[in-house]
């Protein structure tokens, strides 16, 4: 079947939405493949979904080609799973929660480990059963605070989200690297260049977890990798070398000094630099952050937290380091209440000496010696030593990493980049299982508790995606696996001889199998132009002058190249460009 540009429900713009910020949601927009209806909230127009069924039929045949069975679940479900696994209040404000009329709380879901593990406790019964892999592709729901960049992160998405259910610990790992291999597959096929790096579980729980992340200057995750040794791992999950310990016998005593309006560590750098007689850098100093602590259950603690002053802390490491709790910095009514806390003066020993937990960056190891806060306003101490002059509570990760940082495995300096989450795996283990005692009797006739993995793509987020990475100065250019059409026939010329024609040929490309989109519209050669490059079919043939000569033109919209050949030789020409 033919689709007429002049009865396609769109409408292209010439302008840039004003509140688009990336390439790819200025073009979806611009293009007529997708509209805003609220923040965050995203209509699928004709186009749109074309290419979103795309990408779906890509993610189904590969999941379906490693044994996995699709089933859909609702997106509306009952509290009572999620309270049992502590979600219901983990997830925090980025659950929408709502109740039925009888007063019932319902949660639109953002991920179904719940409700999987729940349907195999209720269908299976037997090892024999076993092993057993299920998924679904459904919307989901998140309550984004700052929901941006149009589909690319969004309160309402597509997404394929699959579960594996094993009875022990090497079937759990073949299932999760039959889902590791699919995705390769399912990125390739999209023509995605993207990196596997190590990440954290977050709310999701369990142990191995991976990210696929897009390579994209506007992603909103940072990741970093070792150039000698491929090591590459989401910045929540890089953990920082510590140095090894040094001796404390004959360091000097520390010294409390005078610092009068020495709040921030370059005020503090530049009164050492003139009245110790020798250099110090930031990174000589100890910097102590206070954050207020909120747990699911409603509970609150204040941390001190101690980097060095070179570094800045990095929220997200942060965020990762505390879960399920959530953080924010102390506020003023807080150091009313705690007068011990000497605001721009905190050191470590008031914290240790009140009882508030203090936990350092892995850097600051037994024997380092540290100027920082002496607790009392306009007071620093120098040369305080740590595994001496006090004992942290622990290590956490939450400073920055930073570009030439050493790699975890010691093998060279690591390189930040930026990068879009298309996909996240997990080797959830026994924490939803446990849950509800999803168990079968095994081959001795006794329970075995089965073992589940949980695999995610973002499907709708794979429509930005591609956008992001293959457009240009003049709009889209679709890979051939996802185009909404294979080829764009373009009618140049307003006699009717040239309309024959393209008519005629869309009618082959068409009967040759070929999906076509003919541009009908009774608009300028120029306009249809400028709308053929804008909505980034990758092939489009132009029906013009040359016609009168029996010949038309093919343009490729990737390479920029375009070639003109007799109108007989067109499908041929198509087919071998589009297999190319």
């Amino acid at each position: 079947m033919i689709t007429r540009l002049s009865q396609l429900f769109l409408r292209t713009l010439r302008d840039d939405p004003a509140d688009a910020e990336v390439p790819s949601h200025k073009l979806l927009v611009r293009a007529g493949y997708v509209r805003r209806i609220a923040p965050g909230v995203y209509s699928w127009l004709p186009l749109g979904l074309r290419v979103l069924r795309e990408v779906e039929r890509v993610v189904r045949e590969e999941m379906n080609a490693i044994g996995a069975q699709e089933i859909l679940l609702p997106a509306l479900l009952p509290r009572e799973p999620y309270e049992s696994t502590k979600r219901w209040t983990e997830y925090g404000d980025a659950l929408f929660r709502l109740k039925d009329r009888k007063g019932a709380d319902y949660l639109l879901g953002p991920t179904h480990e719940e409700l999987f593990a729940l349907m195999v406790k209720g269908e299976y019964n037997s090892y024999k059963d076993l092993p057993v892999m299920l998924y679904q592709i459904q919307t989901k729901y998140r309550d984004e605070e700052r929901p941006r960049a149009g589909i690319l992160r969004g309160r309402e998405f597509v997404m394929k989200d699959s579960y594996s259910f094993d009875l022990d610990d090497d079937g759990l790992e073949k299932s999760y690297h039959a889902h590791r291999e699919a995705y390769q597959r399912i990125f390739a096929r999209l023509s995605v260049k993207y990196v596997i790096v190590a990440a954290t579980s977050g709310a999701m729980g369990g142990s191995a977890s991976e990210e696929f992340l897009a390579e994209s200057p506007v992603g909103e995750d940072t990741y970093v990798r070792c150039v000698e040794s491929g090591y590459a791992a989401n910045v929540e999950a890089v953990v920082t070398p510590a140095p090894a310990p040094l001796p404390v016998d004959g360091l000097p005593d520390a010294v409390v000094h005078d610092t009068p309006d020495t709040p921030t560590i370059a005020t503090l750098v530049e009164w050492a630099n003139g009245a110790l007689g020798r250099e110090v850098i930031a990174a000589d100093t100890l910097k102590n952050i206070l954050v207020k602590l909120r747990y699911p259950d409603g509970k609150t603690e204040l941390l001190g937290i101690g980097v060095p002053g070179d570094r800045e802390i990095d929220e997200k490491r942060l965020g990762a380091s505390v879960e399920p709790a959530e953080f924010e910095l102390i506020t003023e009514a807080d150091f009313a209440a705690n007068p011990f806390l000497a605001k721009g003066y905190v050191g470590p020993k008031a914290l240790l000496d009140n009882g508030i937990r203090y936990l350092v960056d892995p850097r600051v190891v037994t024997g380092t010696s540290w100027i920082t806060g002496a607790d009392a306003p306009g007071k620093h101490v120098v040369g305080l030593v740590a595994g001496r002059d006090f004992t942290p509570d622990g290590t956490i990760e939450a400073a920055e990493v930073r570009d030439g940082d050493p790699s975890p495995d010691g093998a060279g300096p690591l390189v930040a980049a930026r990068g879009i989450e298309i996909g996240h795996i997990f080797q959830l283990g026994y924490k939803y299982t446990d849950t509800f005692n999803v168990d079968v009797l095994g081959e001795n006739g006794k329970p075995v508790r089965l073992i589940q993995g949980s695999y995610g793509v973002g499907v709708s987020r794979l429509v930005a995606v591609i956008a992001e990475q293959q457009h240009d100065e003049k709009g889209l250019r679709w890979p051939a696996e996802v185009a909404p059409f294979d080829v764009h026939v373009v009618i140049a010329n307003k006699d009717d001889a040239a309309r024959a024609g393209a008519e005629s040929l869309a009618a082959e490309l068409d009967a040759a199998g070929l999906s076509v989109v003919l541009d009908d519209r009774k608009a300028s050669p120029g306009v249809k132009f400028k709308d053929s490059e804008l909505i980034g079919v990758p092939l489009v043939v132009v029906v013009g002058r040359g016609w009168a000569e029996g010949n038309a033109e093919i343009r490729d919209r990737f390479t920029g190249e375009s070639v003109e050949v007799p109108g007989s030789e067109v499908v041929a020409r198509v087919q071998a460009l589009r297999a190319s």
